[in-house]
């Protein structure tokens, strides 16, 4: 099942790339890029990688903010009211199906205390003797996985100063 749902988070990707690129709106690019991301994290958290999809939507809210602040700056034109029943059912009609499509995915998660993966089990067998740490997470992340900590913090880190820079440097020109 898992893979069913990694083939139609796919899709959606691949929808929301082709919407990125052929739509003429440089906003509606950004959001359809911003999809993209997001639907990345989705399926960094299916394939069991939860921290490098807490990275990846870190670093695609502040890749947004900073694409949106520089389009927003670039791209004004005056907004006309398009609104129409078939966009608006067309759009409830995709909300609707990914709410059902996430309640279902639900189900295959695993009971919150159950099933713990082999690597967990030694986590928790061998962690205060191998790293004297007392908390478990704490020796996870710093001494079990240290490097990919390290790594993690720099890209975080990279992110924040390139949008502070950005953005700094953008609120000076306009002031």
């Amino acid at each position: 099942m898992v893979e069913i749902i990694l083939i139609v988070l796919m899709s959606f990707m691949l929808i929301a790339a082709l919407i990125a690129l052929e739509s003429r709106d440089l906003l509606s690019s950004i959001v359809s890029l911003g999809a993209v991301g997001f639907m990345i994290s989705l399926v960094f958290l299916f394939l069991g990688a939860p921290d490098i999809a807490i990275v990846q939507v870190v670093v695609d809210i502040l890749t947004l903010v900073i694409l949106i602040r520089a389009t927003i700056s670039r791209d004004l034109h005056p907004v006309e009211d398009i609104r129409g029943f078939f966009p608006f059912a067309v759009l409830l009609v995709l909300l609707i199906i990914l709410t059902v499509f996430g309640l279902e995915t639900m189900h295959y998660l695993p009971k919150f205390g159950t099933s713990m993966s082999r690597v967990a089990e030694y986590y928790l067998a061998h962690g205060l003797v191998e790293t004297g740490a007392a908390n478990i997470v704490s020796a996870i992340i710093l001494d079990y996985r240290g490097y990919d900590t390290l790594g993690e913090a720099t890209v975080l880190f990279t992110a924040v100063v390139g949008a502070v820079a950005i953005l700094r440097r953008k609120a000076k020109q306009d002031g």
